[in-house]
């Protein structure tokens, strides 16, 4: 089987390198945008709050929309066969919407009517993500899935900069400079991936009903088990990634009680790792397979959120402990996907694509609620860091947890589950 494979491979046509930084852009444009509302919302909704747990609700409802959503865009874009293609028409549904929402969010008037355009840009996000995700796969070998995640990673690591430490300066001067921003960003790189992508449209039904791709969904869900294994792992990679973004600012600020200017330089130490990440991780799972490399790269990213739980007052050395962690988180989220499509078979490209994006959403709705009412729990005892200090005891766990899981994975991924790419 892995000698079939390899021959398959070897017969696909080259890919050009383009391709991976057109891909990419799609990716840019979601991480710019979702980073921002995760680090800057909370801090303009504690203008009307200071519940920590109802700030995290709020951002968590967002695993709502990739709950319900993925699973029925994931399938339909398989069989949503258009003169544009099977995903992209979904991409393109969902762009106008993204941009529209992050313009407005941060001039709404009280918490509430907030809230409802935060609903309406996760519902736009969670259209446009899991077709996207589907086009990796579609049109690309698997001999590429490291590298073309890792250029993928690069772009959204250079976002998650962009929007951490821009926005935290843009922050400073008008509180609505982040989000106009990203409402301009994420319109052009999530658009440019449309306009610059190239997919057959094929012939075929073009919608086969809700039921029918729920009914998909799930008996993926039942019968492959080492796909049902990566999304219990990415359940548990994304919550922590949901509850630190969600939280870190705040974290900084009112916990350790040290300027937005610390906050930034933080983010952007955190954002240095994961572009140092995504530059080597893909090569490095390519080469010694990718669940290996996340595998080694779990003990170091969920040991150091256990660490960083220990602090309670900032020094400026902590960078040294911060660059490291970030390069391993960052290479646990660049390989996770590239992990995925070694493991899903080909006729299942975009249902799977939504699975994954679905436990993304499960993650999403878990970890930050969790988190922020772990802090409200924590503050009477946590004085000295308002509880916030035990975000990162918080974050430690599920990552720490899923390494066993990763381990199962890391035995069979060099068995040939690879399908060759069909265009």
């Amino acid at each position: 089987m892995a000698q079939l494979t390899a021959q398959a491979t070897a017969r696909t046509p080259p890919v050009r390198t383009s391709l991976f930084w057109t891909l990419g852009l799609g990716a840019f444009g979601l991480a710019f945008s979702i980073t921002t509302t995760a680090a800057y919302l909370p801090p303009l909704l504690d203008r009307f709050t200071d519940s920590g747990t109802l700030i995290g609700l709020v951002l968590g409802a967002e695993g709502i929309f990739a709950l319900a959503l993925s699973p029925v865009i994931g399938p339909w874009s398989d069989t949503f066969h258009t003169p544009l293609g099977r995903r992209r028409p979904f991409m393109l549904a969902a762009l106008g919407p993204m941009g529209f929402c992050l313009l407005l969010m941060p001039f709404m008037p009280n918490l509430w009517t907030t809230t409802l355009i935060v609903l309406a840009f996760f519902f736009a996000y969670y259209v446009y993500e899991p077709p996207y995700r589907g086009l990796y796969p579609d049109l690309l070998p698997p001999s590429t899935y490291g590298r073309a995640q890792g250029i993928q990673h690069v772009l959204r690591g250079i976002a998650l900069g962009a929007a951490l430490v821009g926005g935290g300066f843009l922050l400073k001067a008008w509180h609505a400079a982040p989000f106009v921003l990203a409402a301009f960003v994420t319109t052009a790189a999530c658009g440019a991936a449309i306009l610059f992508v190239s997919e057959d449209g094929g012939h075929g039904r073009v919608f086969e009903g809700v039921a029918a791709y729920f009914k998909r969904s799930w008996g993926i869900l039942v019968e492959e088990v080492e796909v049902r294994r990566f999304l219990i792992c990415n359940a548990a990679w994304e919550g922590t990634f949901a509850a630190a973004r969600t939280f870190v600012v705040l974290y900084i600020i009112e916990g350790l009680h040290e300027s937005k200017t610390i906050s930034s330089a933080v983010l952007g130490a955190v954002a240095t790792g994961y572009v140092i990440a995504a530059v080597f991780a893909g090569r490095l799972g390519d080469r010694f397979g990718i669940a290996r490399v996340i595998f080694f790269a779990s003990f170091v990213y969920g040991g150091g959120f256990i660490v960083a739980g220990l602090a309670t007052t900032w020094h400026n050395w902590y960078f040294g402990l911060i660059v490291p962690v970030s390069i391993a988180g960052g290479t646990v989220m660049t390989l996770a996907w590239g992990l995925l499509f070694k493991l899903m078979p080909s006729e299942h490209r975009g249902a799977i694509s939504g699975l994954a994006t679905t436990t993304k959403g499960l993650g999403l709705l878990l970890g930050a609620p969790i988190a922020g009412a772990a802090i409200d729990l924590a503050r009477p005892f946590l004085h000295k860091t308002s509880g916030y200090q035990v975000l990162w005891i918080v974050c430690g766990i599920p990552i720490l947890a899923a390494i066993p899981l990763v381990a199962r994975m890391m035995r069979i991924e060099p068995s040939g589950k690879v399908e060759p790419t069909v265009g």
